[in-house]
Order: structure tokens, then C-alpha cells, then sequence
């Protein structure tokens, strides 16, 4: 069982038949076939030669597909890693020459370190830190940065390298009388045919029947000789092995990137991995041991020259769409790379440019989410604002920037929300034991001489101020005629020391004022640490309770039952 657990391959295959074979057998030749031109496609958003796109297809396929605990999940190069990738090296070499290679190797290496380890120590949970939100508004942005930075391939102009929208538009704006309008029709004419083949067919590999168009028109016309700039020489033969720098100051300079991309990746990951698992009963994904599988992609596919992957939204739809049964179909995929690489790259020389700027600005383009920012405009404008913000700091200030602040944007509302927790103060429903919000329904019936309020939150240092503030105005609002406070403990599910504090002086003030301080639904660890702290015995075992309306009745005088063994003894062992 343990290898299982560390190869959930072998678990896949235990029942394995030619029927599941067949299908993964199709949908990892229409994967590979689609990944192809992608991957040449995103490697030249990573700023690097479209060889290396196809090298990141290769041996990290093959690591995840024995790691990873996700049937359909396709890894390989993706738009949003390819543009960190750039973001990230960008200031430290110029794109394309040996040393920018090298760091991108490195940037591999490190973000497969880091994934590693976060998965060794089940440390998958961070990644919650970065709210939906926060990820939908910087995907958008970045979607829009990636497919304007294709303007001077589409344009065939020269527009230097920035992440910056407002530079890439306005650089394009002042050459509008230098585009090359035949390059601009080739590109045209690819974004046209990919949008109308996958309207009529989302499994149909519309971007490798454009890329053949592409060079079969530039070849027959010999228009690479009237200025239209192609994919040239493309290098053939296996990914020879290479070793990651390790250079201290060359990681320091990498690892703020590096730690984007493992963070991003993997929500980018793990999101579509869950999402297609969602309509497969037979196996679970597990975030720990993807981060591990994703990270020895990483990290295995710096040795044989791979620039960061992770798991695409697009390719692993297809993959699922296509009858993909286990892992295997991606086994194929890389294995269809390999003869590609073996045989077929000298037929991508008349590639036109043009048709890879076509093929990323349909993919990031499709990834901008207009519907989600209608859906908060409607439904939580809090997080819509979030949205916003994080959208166009990452458009203004730049890719890092734009997700820090977006993080920073996450980690503030979870401690504002956590510091200003829901309360309410309770009346009871007529005619029953029930107790609900008397903000919600003003029909309750509330009693002056009884307070019962409850906080929906653990009582901890952060929010005590908070506590005692709501609860001071309930009581003010209450006035002279309160006997009675009651607090329903079901929401409280911790306590710290500062709470114990709070809860201590609240005491001392209700026994001042000859006003009884009653509890109701403590739960098991609350009760333990009011214990510890003296405070059970204080404030009497005689005033806990398991509901709110046997203290509500207590308060009142009205006997009830007793219980075996004492009614203490329940209220007290209550989980």
C-alpha cells in the first residue's frame, strides 16, 4: 500500500484493460497533438526559443503521470507560468541568450524545491491564502498583458519587452504606419480559423491545423523573403542534459518569482485537478502529494533543460473531454513530443510568428473572467473591490507587484473578518425552544430582563476588543432592567488567554451588578481551557447548560427535569 501512496500510477493500472488503454491511447495523441504548438507557442512568452517549450514537454510529463494523484490533469507549459517566467528573469538577462536559459533551468529547479517540500510537509494549504477573488483578478490581468505582449508578432513591428499594458499599447499605437499587413493578415486569419474550428468542435486540434496553414502558406508563397518573420531553425534531437545554476546570489535574485510561481502554479493546478475529479467517482485528488508530484516535475525537468510547468486548464479539459483514464494518456503525450523532437522539428522552419501570437492570444484570452465580475458586482462587492484592485495593480504596477498586493488584499479581509466576527442578539420564536437573530426577524419575542448574545468566532487576542465592544452596547442597550446574560457557546469553538481575560472581567462586572452570567452549548475544548484557568469554579458549574432555553428557564426559576447523575455532568462533558 505505501508504494500506492508514492506512485498512485501503479494504483491506476492495477485494473488496467485494452478498453481504458484505447481511451487514453486517444486522448493522449489529441493532447499531444494540441500541446505541440502550444508549448513552442508559451515558450516564446517565457522569452525563451520555442525549442524549450517542447523540452518542458517532455520529462516532467512523465514524472507527474507517476506522482500525480490526478487521472486527466495535463502538465506541460502554460501561459501564466511563461509570463512569471519572463517577469521574472527579464531584469536579470536578455531573453534568449545562454545565461537567460540557464536562470530559467534555475527559476525549474528552485519552484520544483519549493512545491517539493511544501508537499513533504503537507504544507498545501498556504495556497488558500490566495482568495478566488485575488486569482480571478490577477488571471485577467495577466491574461491581457500576455496577449497584448503577441502585438509585435501579430503587428510585425518591433514593440520592446515590458509587462506593462499602458507601454505595450502605446509603443504599438506610435508604429501603426510601420505593421507588415501581410503578417498581420496570417495572424488574423489563425486567431479567425482557431475561434470557428472550436466552435464547432472543442476536441478538434484547431491549433495544429492552423500552425500547418501557417507554414504551408508561408512556405508556398516565400514570404519569409517579403519580411515575414518565422520560427527559423529549430533544433533537433533529444533535451540534452543540464544542471540548474546555483549561484547564491542568482537564487536570492530568483526565489521572490520563485515562490510566485510555486504558489500560483499550483492553485492553477490544483483547481482544474479537483474540478475534473468532480465528475470521476473512482479516485481522489490529494493536494499534498500533487504539490510533491508537481514538484519532481520541476525539478526533474531542470536536468533535461524545462523552464517551470504545471497542470493547464485548456489541455487537461481536452484530455478529460477525449476519454482519459488514467495517467497513462499523458505517458503518451510526452511520448508523441519525443518523436517530434526525433523527427519533425525541421518541418516547423516556415513557421510564421504571427501563428504563434495567434494560437496564445486565443488561449489567454478565453482565460479573462467578465462573468465572475458580474457575479460580485451582484452578489459580495466586497471581493469584488478585491478583484478590482488586484486586477489593475497587476496591469499598472506589474506581474509580482500585482499578486503581492493581491495577497496582501487576502491575508487583510481574513484578519479583518476574524477581528470583526458576526454577532447577534437572540429572541426566541414563539411558541418554541428556538432562538434566532432578532435583526433578521423583527417578529421574536425578547425579553428586557434577559440578554442572550452570541459571537460567531473563536475568542482570541484579535477580536476581544471587538467582543467587549458589541456586548457593552448590547447591555447599554438593554439598561437598568437586565438580570440575566446569556451566552450561547456553540459558535466559540477555542479560547485563548486573552478571551479567558475578557470573560473573567465580564464577571467581576456581572457579579457587581447582581447580574447572573449564564452559559449554554460549551463546547469540549473551551471547556477545558475555562477549567484550567479557574474559571469553571468561578462562575459556577450550576451555570452552564446545554441549550438556551434550559438557561433561559433557570434564569426565570422555572424548574426542570433532573437529569442522572446531575445535569452538571452533561453540560459539562458536551463536545
Amino acid at each position: 500500500m505505501r508504494i500506492l501512496s508514492i506512485f498512485p500510477l501503479f494504483e491506476q493500472i492495477e485494473n488496467y484493460s485494452t478498453t481504458s488503454f484505447k481511451k487514453d491511447l486517444t486522448a493522449g495523441l489529441t493532447v499531444g497533438i494540441m500541446l505541440i504548438p502550444q508549448a513552442m507557442a508559451y515558450a516564446m512568452i517565457a522569452g525563451l526559443p520555442p525549442i524549450y517549450g517542447l523540452y518542458a514537454s517532455t520529462i516532467p510529463l512523465l514524472i507527474y503521470a507517476l506522482l500525480g494523484t490526478s487521472r486527466q490533469l495535463a502538465v506541460g507549459p502554460v501561459a501564466m507560468v511563461s509570463l512569471l517566467t519572463a517577469s521574472g528573469i527579464g531584469a536579470l538577462a536578455t531573453g534568449g541568450t545562454a545565461s537567460y536559459i540557464l536562470l530559467a533551468i534555475t527559476l525549474a529547479f528552485m519552484v520544483g524545491l519549493i512545491q517539493f517540500f511544501l508537499g513533504l510537509f503537507r504544507l498545501g494549504f498556504l495556497v488558500n491564502f490566495l482568495s478566488h477573488p485575488v486569482i480571478s483578478g490577477f488571471t485577467s490581468a495577466a491574461a491581457l498583458i500576455i496577449g497584448l505582449s503577441q502585438l509585435k508578432h501579430l503587428l510585425g513591428i518591433n514593440i520592446a519587452s515590458s509587462h506593462y499594458v499602458h507601454e505595450i499599447l502605446g509603443q504599438a499605437f506610435s508604429q501603426f504606419t510601420q505593421i507588415n499587413w501581410v503578417t498581420f493578415s496570417i495572424g488574423l486569419a489563425g486567431i479567425l480559423m482557431i475561434y470557428l474550428l472550436k466552435k464547432w468542435s472543442t476536441s478538434f486540434p484547431s491549433q495544429l491545423v492552423v500552425v500547418v496553414f501557417g507554414i504551408l502558406f508561408v512556405w508556398s508563397l516565400g514570404l519569409a523573403e517579403q519580411g515575414v518573420k518565422i520560427v527559423g531553425h529549430v533544433p533537433q534531437g533529444l533535451p540534452s542534459l543540464s544542471v540548474p545554476s546555483f549561484d547564491p546570489l542568482q537564487w536570492q535574485a530568483l526565489l521572490p518569482i520563485a515562490l510566485t510561481i510555486a504558489l500560483v502554479s499550483f492553485m492553477e493546478s490544483i483547481a482544474v485537478a479537483k474540478a475534473i475529479q468532480a465528475k470521476h467517482r473512482d479516485y481522489k485528488v490529494d493536494a499534498n502529494q500533487e504539490l510533491i508530484a508537481l514538484g519532481a516535475a520541476n525539478i526533474g525537468g531542470a536536468f533535461f533543460q524545462s523552464y517551470p510547468v504545471t497542470g493547464g486548464f485548456s489541455r487537461t479539459a481536452v484530455n478529460d473531454q477525449a476519454g482519459a483514464t488514467t495517467a497513462i494518456s499523458s505517458i503518451i503525450s510526452a511520448i508523441l513530443i519525443f518523436l517530434t523532437l526525433l523527427f519533425l522539428t525541421p518541418l516547423f522552419y516556415y513557421l510564421p510568428n504571427a501563428i504563434l501570437a495567434a494560437v496564445i492570444m486565443v488561449a489567454v484570452f478565453g482565460l479573462i473572467d467578465t462573468r465572475e465580475v458580474m457575479h460580485l458586482w451582484k452578489s459580495d462587492r466586497r471581493d469584488f473591490w478585491m478583484l478590482t484592485i488586484t486586477f489593475f495593480s497587476t496591469l499598472g504596477l506589474g506581474i509580482e507587484l500585482g499578486i503581492g498586493i493581491g495577497v496582501l488584499l487576502s491575508l487583510a479581509m481574513v484578519i479583518y473578518q476574524s477581528t470583526r466576527p458576526h454577532i447577534a442578539t437572540l429572541g426566541n420564536i414563539p411558541q418554541t425552544d428556538y432562538y434566532r437573530n432578532i435583526e433578521r426577524f423583527p417578529d421574536l419575542e425578547e425579553q428586557k430582563e434577559i440578554l442572550i448574545f452570541r459571537f460567531d468566532a473563536p475568542l482570541y487576542f484579535a477580536n476581544i476588543a471587538y467582543f467587549k465592544e458589541a456586548l457593552s452596547n448590547a447591555i447599554a442597550q438593554k439598561g437598568t432592567s437586565l438580570k440575566t446574560i446569556i451566552l450561547p457557546a456553540n459558535s466559540i469553538y477555542s479560547i485563548d488567554s486573552s478571551g479567558t481575560y475578557a470573560l473573567e472581567e465580564l464577571l467581576t462586572k456581572c457579579q457587581r451588578q447582581e447580574i447572573k452570567l449564564l452559559f449554554s452549548g460549551l463546547r469540549g475544548p473551551v471547556r477545558d481551557t475555562l477549567k484550567k484557568a479557574g474559571l469553571m469554579d468561578r462562575i459556577g458549574t450550576h451555570h452552564f447548560f446545554i441549550n438556551i432555553q434550559q438557561a433561559v428557564d433557570f434564569s426565570k426559576g422555572v424548574p426542570f427535569p433532573t437529569i442522572p447523575n446531575s445535569l452538571t455532568d452533561y453540560t459539562l462533558q458536551t463536545n
